[in-house]
């Protein structure tokens, strides 16, 4: 009797070891920034990937100021100011999936749907998946989402996620529980805003 503390150790150890998760189960995060140029303006914005069965999440905040200048022109700074002054507290986050094959994400094997199904989701229902918390605890859930279709010409999937009353320069978490390929409860905490260059 006298070993069998031994082997209550050594079932401990064993269950323990079992029992915890290895970096593919958990994930792997990468940061990284990415830049938004045009003509005579630019902006350097943090990126944050995680990467979970195969399938890379990543996440952009893209400031505001870069799709007024795109759409405007830069011929007229002061529009564009008063423009900002007029949308300040909302955010756009760029959401890509990426399978590290390159591919199809909307194949039922990665997300239990057909094809047309895991398409229409993405197009119209996966806005509820996503949420972003502040610094000082307040959720506020996506107020749209723009799906941009590339038509199988490019390996991803990407989404403009759009959020409202979110003070200027608040640092964010973006909270997506991910309905469409089953992978959990994915955070990304930006702890930096857009950088004009």
């Amino acid at each position: 009797m006298k070993s069998s503390p031994t082997i209550l150790l050594i079932i401990l150890v064993v269950l323990i070891s079992n029992g915890c998760k290895t970096d593919t189960d958990l994930g792997k995060t990468y940061e990284s920034y990415k830049f938004f140029n045009l003509e005579r303006a630019g902006w350097k914005s943090m990126s944050i990937s995680q990467s979970f069965s195969n399938i890379s999440y990543t996440a952009t905040l893209v400031p505001i100021q870069y799709y007024m200048v795109k759409n405007e022109g830069p011929e007229d700074p002061y529009r564009i100011d008063s423009m900002y002054q007029a949308h300040k507290t909302q955010r756009v986050i760029e959401m890509e999936f990426r399978h590290e094959s390159k591919d199809d994400l909307f194949k039922s094997q990665y997300s239990n749907l057909d094809y047309e199904s895991a398409v229409k989701y993405m197009a119209f229902s996966i806005e509820k998946d996503f949420m972003a918390v502040t610094r000082s605890g307040d959720s506020i859930n996506c107020s749209g989402v723009t799906f941009e279709r590339n038509f199988k010409l490019a390996p991803f999937k990407r989404l403009l996620l759009h959020f409202g009353n979110i003070p200027e320069n608040e640092q964010l978490q973006l909270v997506y529980q991910d309905g469409l390929f089953g992978n959990g409860i994915i955070k990304f905490k930006f702890k930096e805003t857009p950088l004009k260059l």
